[in-house]
């Protein structure tokens, strides 16, 4: 049995899945890294990651229709 949390996914999702967990791995990392160095260039990577998956989350929206394109 599948033990995954997500519960709703498209063919077009799929596709982004992995590199949206792995991104978001990454936010982690250098979250965790700028809080235990205090080097800005760890908090300034994680601010580039996230806005990368906010832009694609929308991209992924946009292709399903859900929001319009803008």
């Amino acid at each position: 049995m599948d033990e995954s949390r997500r519960t709703f996914d498209t063919p077009i999702r799929e596709r982004w899945n992995a590199s949206i967990h792995h991104t978001l791995r990454a936010i982690d990392n250098h979250t965790a890294l700028y809080l235990v160095t205090g080097l800005p260039w760890h908090e300034e990577k994680a601010k580039q990651l996230r806005q990368y998956v906010h832009e694609l989350k929308t991209y992924i929206l946009q292709q399903e229709g859900c929001i319009a394109n803008k």
